[in-house]
C-alpha cells in the first residue's frame, strides 16, 4: 500500500527490485530446459536453427518440443510437415506431434488456413505467447525450443520476462551487419537478465562438390573476432546445402544433415547440465 516505487528508500523488505515475472507452465507438463533462438534481423534462418536442434536433441533420446513464437511469420510447421487443426482435451491444447515424436505448436496450427494473415497488435500476440506456455498441455519436455521472430520487440520481451529461459542461441550470417547483429541480442539478452549459450552461424560457406573447396558467399566471416570481443561461444558455422534446403521445402527437415548442429547440440546439453 501507498509504494512510491522508489526502492532505495524504502525499509519494506518485499523484494520488489527482484521480482519474478515468470508464469508457470500448463499444469499438466514438465519442461524442464527452455532455450530460446534469436537475431537482430530476419532472413538469417532461425527457424532452421530452431528445427535442426530440435531435432538433433530427439534423436539423441531427448523428448523435445519447439514453441514457435513468431506469430506473424510462423514456418515451423512447414518445416516440419504438420498441419492443423490442433485438437484440445481437459488437459489444453495438443501440440502436432513431428516424424520422430518432437512436439510442435504454432498459431499456423489454430488457423483456418495456414495462408491467413496475422494481423494482430502486439499485446495481443503477446497475449499468444503466454497462452502457448500455459495452455498447452506439452507433456514431459527435456528441451523445449523458441523459434523467436528477429529483433528486439514484444513478443522476445514477454518470452524474456514470463518464461524462464535457460539460455538463447544467437543465430546471425557472415555479412558485415553481423556485429550489430549479434550486439543487438547480446544486449538485450544482459539487460534481461537471460543466458547466452552461444552463436550459430548460418549460410557460412558453400563446399564446391568437385573439389571440396569452402566458398565465403557471402564473404569472410567476421563471426570468430565477435565472438572473441563478446566472450560468447561459437557453437557451429553451417554451410549452404541445396538437399538440406529441398528437404525443408517438402516438410522433412527432420532427414536434413548437418553434422556441425549436432555438434552444437552436445555443447548446448553439456551448458545446461
Amino acid at each position: 500500500m501507498g509504494c512510491s516505487g522508489n526502492c532505495s528508500s524504502c525499509s519494506s523488505d518485499c523484494n520488489k527490485g527482484e521480482q519474478d515475472m515468470h508464469i508457470p507452465c500448463n499444469e499438466y507438463s514438465n519442461v524442464k530446459k527452455v532455450i530460446g533462438v534469436v537475431s537482430g534481423k530476419g532472413g538469417v534462418g532461425k527457424s532452421l536453427v530452431t528445427s535442426m536442434l530440435a531435432t538433433a536433441m530427439q534423436v539423441k533420446g531427448n523428448a523435445c518440443a519447439v514453441m514457435d513464437a513468431d506469430i506473424t511469420g510462423p514456418s515451423i510447421p512447414k518445416a516440419f510437415g504438420v498441419k492443423g487443426p490442433a485438437m484440445q482435451n481437459e488437459m489444453g491444447l495438443i501440440p502436432a506431434k513431428t516424424n520422430t515424436g518432437i512436439e510442435v505448436m504454432s498459431i499456423n496450427l489454430l488457423l483456418e488456413s495456414e495462408e491467413a494473415p496475422v494481423i494482430w497488435r502486439g499485446p495481443v500476440i503477446s497475449g499468444v505467447i503466454q497462452q502457448f506456455w500455459t495452455e498447452v498441455f506439452w507433456g514431459d519436455v527435456d528441451y523445449m525450443f523458441i523459434d523467436m521472430p528477429p529483433g528486439t520487440g514484444d513478443v522476445p520481451l514477454t518470452v524474456f520476462q514470463q518464461i524462464p529461459v535457460d539460455g538463447i542461441v544467437i543465430v546471425t550470417t557472415p555479412q558485415d551487419l553481423v556485429t550489430m547483429i549479434v550486439k543487438k541480442a547480446v544486449n538485450m539478452a544482459q539487460m534481461m537478465n537471460v543466458p547466452i549459450l552461444g552463436i550459430i552461424e548460418n549460410m557460412s560457406y558453400i563446399e564446391c562438390p568437385d573439389c571440396g573447396k569452402k566458398i565465403s558467399v557471402f564473404g569472410e566471416s567476421k563471426l570468430d573476432e565477435v565472438s572473441k570481443e563478446l566472450d560468447i561461444p561459437v557453437l557451429a558455422k553451417l554451410p549452404i546445402k541445396s538437399k538440406n534446403a529441398e528437404l525443408i521445402d517438402k516438410g522433412a527437415v527432420e532427414l536434413a544433415e548437418f553434422e556441425e548442429i549436432n555438434q552444437a547440440a552436445d555443447k548446448i546439453a553439456e551448458m545446461l547440465k
